[in-house]
């Protein structure tokens, strides 16, 4: 276990580059299944979570090389189709090998998948799709195990009741291979998934977006290997960018997505907070500290993305005026509102009306447990002061550190290993923007 010490209260300044994004590259490792050939990826963040999902595939029988950000998968000629309980359970990802391993072999046993822990997170609309293809799937409460068969997986048409980027894309690896057309309908429409998809194209899939939200893919017999470069994480991009705000500082993005958070810049600029457009992929991002409130709903993509809500409510504190944010994806994402009250932040909870919460809301509602909210106000501005902070989840820790950079005085983070699951060298970048942070390993 290990913990940050940051002295805060230091406006950043400086330049940092953005790595290759998290949500395409454990995906890309996945596809790395369908093929007997080398799959070689470029600009692989180096972070726990891909670290986790190289384990689920060497389990599985894969050879893996890394050299810098790039990795070369090799399959294996002998595959175990099952992913170890200890492996598999670390990482919610994992469940998506499912699909080329029934695509491939016709059986797939995988634990029930892990991660943070921010919702219930609902595999059940992958597996009604893969049932759909043709799939067997059982689930044994005593094992924990997915247990998934098929003779073969043949092509439909299937509805996602709810939006869902990883059954979107759980599916697609499956579909590639199987027989006939797949029309996948009410499908995610995350910029990421359609890097997945330039990937499996690139390996010889037939796979075409023909609007907003269905996706063909015609099967094809084999798949070929290729060697990809994925496309930088936008998360991490917001993350920076909310740092100069909350600090009043200037930070300059190098490997920007604007294009894609279009729906953050137009919030941020709502808000005060100044953009700079240096060329095609550098942005510069500022604050002077004088904010306008906002009132926030989450969304999937193209909307306010539900992975940016934590981080905007510190600088929603910063704010004048009483901010909201409607948390609609997930039913349980407010866990680090305890902790910034900590810290002197005047935030309660609320309940959005809503007429049809099952229509409305992207989880299913029934998995909202008893007394949790959707919506939050947060009052500002407010002078942040020091305090021992606790990480629950990947997003959160992120939070709690902007938070910490921000307020006056020394504060302690601790569980920063979360952060290593989707940040590379988080520390490292922010003391090169200027920032007072050590990490230093928790006393036993």
């Amino acid at each position: 276990m290990e913990k940050f010490i940051i002295n805060g209260g230091i406006p950043l300044h400086g330049t940092v580059a953005v790595g290759g994004a998290k949500n395409v590259a454990l995906k890309t490792f996945v596809a790395a299944l369908l093929t007997d050939e080398p799959v070689v990826i470029h600009n692989v963040p180096l972070i726990r979570d891909v670290t986790y999902m190289m384990d689920v595939l060497r389990s599985l029988g894969a050879t893996i090389e890394i050299s810098d950000h790039t990795v070369r998968i090799q399959n294996s000629t002998s595959v175990t189709t099952t992913v170890p309980l200890e492996v598999g359970a670390r990482l919610r990802t994992s469940s998506m090998v499912i699909g080329p391993l029934l695509a491939r072999y016709g059986e797939a046993n995988i634990p029930n998948p892990g991660g943070c822990r921010i919702g219930a997170r609902p595999i059940d609309r992958h597996i009604e799709g893969l049932k759909e293809m043709g799939a067997e799937i059982i689930y044994n409460h005593d094992d924990g195990y997915f247990h998934a068969t098929s003779s073969g997986l043949h092509g439909t048409t299937y509805r996602f009741p709810k939006n869902t980027h990883t059954g979107t894309e759980t599916l697609l690896l499956a579909a590639v291979l199987a027989q006939g057309e797949t029309i996948l309908e009410n499908a995610a429409e995350e910029i990421e998934i359609d890097d997945l998809i330039k990937l499996l194209q690139s390996m010889g899939a037939d796979i075409a977006r023909i609007s907003a939200r269905t996706i063909k893919i015609h099967g094809v017999k084999k798949l070929h290997g290729t060697e990809f470069t994925i496309m930088p994480d936008r998360n991490v991009e917001v993350t920076f960018a909310l740092a100069a705000a909350i600090t009043a500082g200037k930070i300059t993005v190098q490997n920007s997505q604007r294009h894609n958070i279009r729906s953050f810049l137009s919030a941020l600029g709502s808000a005060g907070g100044v953009t700079g457009e240096v060329d095609e992929h550098t942005t510069t991002y500022s604050g002077n500290g004088n904010y306008k409130l906002t009132s926030i709903v989450t969304a999937p993509d193209p909307g306010f993305m539900t992975d940016w809500q934590a981080p905007w409510a510190v600088f929603m504190t910063q704010a004048s005026g009483r901010s909201a944010i409607h948390e609609t994806v997930f039913e349980s994402r407010f866990s680090y509102v305890s902790e910034l009250k900590k810290m002197g932040a005047e935030i309660e909870f609320f309940d959005p009306p809503v007429e049809d919460p099952e229509a409305f809301y992207n989880f299913n509602w029934n998995d909202h447990p008893d007394g949790y909210h959707q919506g939050i106000k947060i009052l500002g501005p407010t002078i942040l002061h020091n305090a021992i902070l606790e990480i629950d989840d990947l997003r959160a820790g992120a939070t709690l550190v902007l938070a910490a950079l921000a307020a006056k005085g020394e504060s302690y983070v601790h569980g920063v290993e979360i952060l290593d699951r989707g940040y590379e060298n988080f520390e490292k970048s922010l003391k090169n923007l200027g920032a007072n942070i050590e990490r230093v390993k928790e006393e036993v």
